[in-house]
């Protein structure tokens, strides 16, 4: 398992060793031994699936009072994945990384608590796994505005994306929850 930092310190992303043949592959999906090698020591509590159809974007969604740290695979299909820092006191306050994960690539990411967390799907069809280390809270979910102009984050749309009701009514970052 490769770990390669991002331009965001402490968003990782991840490249498995893929062990490929004639019958198809295997991969390790996580191993913590690797993590902490990383200096990462991360216990995950709870796993989510979702499947999207073409230019659905989902996000920016964090939990103010219990935040996530999240790694972010896609096993069916492709995604542009967004990390963006939210917490205030960070010097990276407000930047963002976007990489695509897929099927193909086996790609992964990691996204530590403090950050919001979007993606859009690229294919006709994709399938997303996380880990996520903090159960989730409804009342303590929060979402970012996805195309917020302070963000400036360049999705790679095809035409208008398809959005929940949360997502498409979502506040701007300056009128945000955030991260001190």
């Amino acid at each position: 398992m490769q770990i390669v930092p991002t331009a965001l310190p402490g968003v990782l992303l991840i490249k498995p060793i893929v062990r490929s043949d004639a019958r198809g592959f295997f991969l390790e999906s996580w191993n913590e031994g690797e993590f902490e090698r990383a200096g990462l020591s991360v216990h995950f509590r709870q796993d989510n699936y979702s499947r999207s159809v073409r230019n659905v974007l989902r996000g920016l969604h964090y939990q103010l009072n219990r935040p996530q740290g999240k790694l972010i695979q896609c096993t069916r299909g492709s995604i542009f994945d967004v990390a963006v820092d939210l917490r205030r006191s960070a010097p990276t306050f407000s930047r963002w990384i976007g990489v695509e994960i897929s099927e193909f690539n086996h790609h992964m990411l990691w996204i530590p608590p403090g950050f919001g967390h979007g993606f859009l799907t690229m294919s006709d069809e994709a399938d997303v796994h996380y880990k996520a280390t903090e159960l989730y809270e409804a009342k303590s979910d929060r979402v970012v505005l996805w195309s917020d102009k302070r963000l400036a984050i360049q999705w790679p749309l095809e035409g208008d994306p398809v959005l929940s009701p949360k997502d498409a009514d979502a506040p701007s970052l300056n009128a945000a929850e955030l991260f001190d």
